[in-house]
């Protein structure tokens, strides 16, 4: 399922971005990155809305398969959570 439920992902990061890998981020802060980010403003789900656990394990499927990658930028301090497909 290569990002089609996570249209909303952003584009490339910005140049001085750091990948983080999920795998190294604790399970309830991963958590809580994920809840924050299935519901942004923007994120479409198509004609059948998903509960929050839907979301969230969809997106786990998508990093844990690297079709979805986290980014920080230290700069502004944000955190995106990018489409692998969008940085090539």
């Amino acid at each position: 399922m290569p990002n089609s439920e996570f249209p909303g992902t952003g584009g490339p990061p910005e140049e001085n971005a750091i990948e983080v890998p999920f795998s190294d981020i604790a399970p309830e802060t991963l958590r809580n990155l994920a809840e924050e980010f299935v519901t942004r403003d923007g994120t479409d789900y198509g004609a059948v809305e998903k509960d929050l656990d839907a979301k969230v394990a969809g997106l786990m499927r998508e990093l844990e398969s690297g079709d979805a990658k986290i980014f920080f930028e230290a700069e502004s301090g944000s955190i995106n959570i990018v489409a692998s497909r969008r940085l090539g």
